[in-house]
């Protein structure tokens, strides 16, 4: 039998910028291109949102 590797490539990442809730029990986030509002309240629990920045994939438009 033959078995061969697929080469996959890697996902490009970059440092972006995101909201996250600021409950300790909640832990919801949203990139902040996708937030309609400057200061967004958590969807989930309602809780206020902070800044905060991850290494997610680059999305495509």
């Amino acid at each position: 039998m033959y078995y061969s590797k697929k080469n996959v490539e890697p996902i490009p990442e970059e440092q972006t910028a995101i909201w996250t809730c600021s409950s300790d029990s909640c832990s919801c986030w949203m990139r902040d291109d996708f937030s309609f509002q400057t200061e967004p309240v958590c969807p989930i629990c309602n809780s206020v949102m902070s800044e905060d920045s991850r290494l997610l994939p680059v999305l495509k438009p």
